[in-house]
């Protein structure tokens, strides 16, 4: 049995045109009551499949012109979790992964200038115990982002 029916699809489409949507409009443009948009969206966070809706920023219009993917080799992969809790705590870093081969975990790390990704490097991420090192690419722009095709 699939997780999602044809009305769940279409009402998230609907929130991903816009989050800020009025459950009413979706109501009127998928020709079906309030009530069922409003129970099947509380069912879709209950369930974990809607996480969240917030906005998307464009990280270069409020001035984060630099972001790097960096791939991180731990010590010992066993630390993994409280070194995660540390990078937590950097709130430049905006993605962490687990990904297998030469990393342990994979970053992206969004920051003003070179000058502020040094120092997010260098003197936060480099000075978590148990990081052994750091392999960074620098983003040079995003060419698509988006959600799983529903």
């Amino acid at each position: 049995m699939d997780i999602l029916d044809e009305f769940d699809v279409k009402i998230i489409k609907e929130l991903e045109k816009d989050g800020r949507i009025a459950y009413s409009t979706i109501a009127t443009n998928l020709k079906i009551s309030n009530t069922m948009v409003h129970q099947r969206i509380n069912r879709l966070f209950e369930q974990g499949i809607i996480t969240g809706i917030k906005p998307i920023l464009n990280e270069k219009l409020i001035g984060y012109d630099w972001a790097s993917f960096t791939g991180i080799t731990l010590n010992k992969d066993s630390d993994s979790e409280r070194i995660i809790e540390a990078l937590k705590e950097i709130p430049e870093i905006t993605e962490c992964y687990f990904v297998t081969g030469s990393y342990t975990l994979y970053l992206k790390i969004t920051a003003k200038n070179h000058e502020h990704m040094r120092k997010i490097l260098y003197e936060k991420v480099d000075n978590i115990p148990g990081i052994a090192k750091t392999d960074s690419m620098v983003e040079l722009g995003c060419a698509f982002k988006r959600n799983i095709s529903l």
